[in-house]
């Protein structure tokens, strides 16, 4: 990810690699953006990333990014449980095709 991507970032995980590194090399850093500014840095893995990402979504009471609340809903939702008896009707359809596939 570029210096300049990082700054336009609202919210979110960014990975940094090393140059030409391959898949399974370490990375160089994992940290949260939210609202512009690096909040968490030097995290160990993108998946610790997106665990404090939703942490501090919810201590801090912010709201997900309107491009992006479908996404956020979906992790939210259906793949951590929390809330799940409350969807929109985008999430409902995609859950409900993601079980028949899993039934087949």
């Amino acid at each position: 990810m570029e210096a300049d991507e990082l700054e336009r970032m609202d919210l979110g995980v960014y990975k940094i690699i090393h140059e030409g590194a391959q898949p399974d090399d370490s990375l160089e850093d994992v940290g949260i953006i939210i609202e512009r500014c690096t909040v968490l840095q030097d995290l160990h893995d993108v998946a610790s990333g997106c665990a404090l990402l939703f942490g501090l979504i919810y201590c801090l009471n912010l709201s997900y990014p309107k491009p992006l609340r479908y996404t956020f809903e979906f992790f939210q939702k259906v793949l951590m449980g929390l809330e799940d008896k409350k969807l929109s009707n985008k999430i409902q359809v995609l859950k409900n095709k993601l079980c028949q596939k899993e039934t087949q």
